[in-house]
């Protein structure tokens, strides 16, 4: 049997060669390659209605919608990520491999991601000039943060609960956050919460 490394070094330039071939995803990290953590029935869902909520009404714009496996350069040559959803409707994104120019990012929560992406993935996130909302989504109950770069450029968040509309300005689209008789019957399709969710 081969050890493997605890820690793999690289350049950025052979990391985005040599990540392409690997059956796991790996993000990029200053010259570390760390190994993505695969993820919860709920969190993969959640992400896939979000996906096709987001795909269905850009589907007529210069916009482009992406899941999962299509990372994003946060910084060139040092950071590499790969959000759960990602918008580009900057016409410079043309590399076949990444997106550099987001204008949202959405990030579905779970226990082993939460602090990276409230803490140093935001803070690396919001240095991108082209980035202008940051959506974190829970998955345990119903709820959606999103965090929105102002005209001053501070980033100023606003929660949204059951009943109310979930408006996503960067590319002008509105999600229902509950429908008749069904709370987040679009957002949250056949998602299994782990306590009864109320109307409260």
């Amino acid at each position: 049997m081969v050890a493997l490394p605890d820690r793999i070094l690289m350049s950025a330039e052979e990391y985005l060669v040599w990540e392409p071939t690997q059956e796991e995803r790996y993000e990029y990290w200053d010259g570390e390659v760390v190994m993505m953590s695969g993820a919860t029935r709920n969190h993969n869902r959640i992400s896939a209605n979000f996906f096709k909520l987001l795909d269905d009404a850009l589907a007529d714009r210069s916009c482009e919608v992406y899941i999962v496996d299509v990372k994003v350069q946060v910084e060139p040559g040092q950071k590499y990520f790969y959000p759960d959803v990602v918008v580009t409707c900057d016409e410079r994104d043309d590399d076949p491999q990444l997106v550099q120019f987001p204008c949202l990012i959405i990030e579905v929560l779970s226990p082993s991601t939460e602090a990276a992406d409230r803490g140093k993935k935001f803070a690396k996130y919001r240095q991108s000039p082209t980035l202008q909302e940051y959506v974190l989504v829970q998955v345990a109950q119903p709820g959606v943060e999103v965090f929105r770069r102002n005209e001053q450029g501070k980033w100023v968040l606003s929660e949204y609960n059951l009943h109310e509309i979930l408006r996503l300005e960067s590319v002008d689209v509105e999600i229902a956050m509950s429908t008749t008789g069904y709370a987040y019957a679009d957002l949250y399709r056949q998602v299994q919460f782990e306590t009864e969710v109320t109307d409260a």
